[in-house]
């Protein structure tokens, strides 16, 4: 069976110069791959319309699929309807549903005016299929041309991620038959990639051919993802299974999850398994382990809260790291840290902590303490632990390894690993 492909353009400006980051192409790419439609191409291209006519033609080339986001809003830069209308040989025309639904918005719920830029926005192609917006002002898009699908839709990423799940997946199912990819998808940590890629090269030399294997290092952590299409849907389940298990077993010693999951919540899991709650206190990271921990649905019954120790003054007043401590080994030392994470539990009344202090940069380093130092800190009510890293990345991607980090040593402390 002939796979299904598509090709996602992203619209704007602010994308190509980094103001904004493009989350909705990845959303967009994520929800195809569930219904087993393979990605072409994604291109992101500005707000020119001879670029965007360019990026149409070609995909139409390619792919069966064409998504399209950005362009659909009221200013004068919003250029991607008046110029489908043209590409696909149509006349704008009100669309009354939309009009009503704006209408509604800006009238009953905001008690403000409508003027004609708003109205404006309800007008649509006479040659395309309107995909309702319930969450927003711009509504999308469906045209069809010579057995190409192209959807349209806004770039404000929860209006495009309500169109994505409630009419364009919809609309594939239905009218598309596609071949299946399955992923099955672990966590590793403790080993870099290329020393997992040298333990596991065996495995990975003997996998059947429609079988892939992807390594995704983030945060000091290794993700290893196996991809599986080419067969009939039981077939390639029962074969990625066998596979898996293997890779599983070859990781075993370095194995966190194997599930799609972040460390944050496999250390939720356990917590809440075990009925347990931690807290956290922070110098370097300023709090950003504790938002990992509380980010997700569910966390207040594991998680009660931190300390942000960014000046010694707060570590010495609420945390009780003595003085001479910090005017001997400094606050980046294992004394600061274990007597951190001793005193945030027991202040706290949790059954484990977390605590960290380091030099995340561009500057603060000495002789003896170079940018990327860092200690962590974990405590229960019987074992205190800590760790020197030496970390080689910016700021914020110390930060966020660092926390990433912190969270393991957490769980290997929970699971009696340290």
């Amino acid at each position: 069976m002939k796979s299904i492909q598509a090709t996602i353009i992203t619209i704007g400006d602010e994308l190509l110069i980094g103001q904004v980051i493009d989350t909705n192409s990845a959303y967009i790419a994520q929800s195809l791959n569930r219904i087993g439609v393979g990605v072409k191409n994604r291109i992101a291209v500005g707000d020119a319309k001879n670029d965007i006519v360019e990026a149409l033609t070609n995909a139409a080339k390619s792919s069966q699929i064409v998504i399209l986001t950005g362009g659909l809003g009221p200013t004068a830069d919003d250029i991607t309807k008046p110029l489908l209308n043209e590409f696909f040989g149509g006349k704008l025309v009100i669309h009354q549903p939309t009009l009503d639904h704006i209408t509604d918005i800006f009238v009953n719920r905001h008690k403000r005016p409508m003027i004609e830029r708003n109205r404006k926005q309800a007008e649509v192609p006479d040659v395309c299929e309107v995909l309702f917006n319930e969450t927003g002002t711009a509504p999308g898009m469906l045209f069809k041309k010579e057995g190409v699908y192209f959807f349209s839709l806004p770039g404000v990423p929860h209006e495009m991620r309500y169109l994505t799940d409630n009419h364009v997946i919809p609309t594939i199912v239905k009218n598309f038959t596609t071949s299946p990819i399955i992923h099955r998808t672990l966590l590793t940590a403790g080993i870099g990639e290329s020393f997992l890629s040298e333990l596991i090269a065996d495995f990975e030399n003997n996998l059947p051919e429609n079988i892939k294997l992807a390594y995704l290092p983030n945060f000091g952590m290794v993700r290893l993802r196996l991809t599986a299409t080419g067969l009939a849907e039981n077939e390639l389940k029962i074969s990625i299974e066998e596979q898996f298990a293997q890779l599983k077993l070859a990781v075993a010693d370095h194995l966190v999850t194997d599930e799609d999951e972040n460390m944050e919540v496999v250390v939720g899991k356990l917590l809440k398994a075990k009925n347990q709650t931690v807290a956290t206190a922070e110098s370097c990271t300023g709090g950003f382990i504790g938002h990992l921990l509380s980010k997700h649905a569910g966390s207040s019954q594991f998680y009660t809260g931190g300390i942000i120790s960014y000046d010694n003054r707060i570590k010495t007043e609420f945390l009780d790291v003595p003085e001479p401590i910090l005017q001997t080994v400094g606050a980046v030392s294992q004394e600061a840290v274990e007597q951190m994470a001793k005193a945030v539990r027991e202040k706290m009344k949790t059954d484990y902590a977390v605590s960290v202090s380091g030099i995340m940069g561009p500057s603060g380093q000495t002789n003896e303490k170079p940018l990327g130092m860092v200690w962590i800190g974990v405590a229960s009510k019987e074992k205190v632990y800590s760790k020197v890293f030496y970390l080689r990345f910016d700021r914020l991607r110390n930060i966020e390894v660092t926390a990433n980090q912190a969270i393991n040593l957490l769980r290997l402390l929970i699971i009696n690993k340290i």
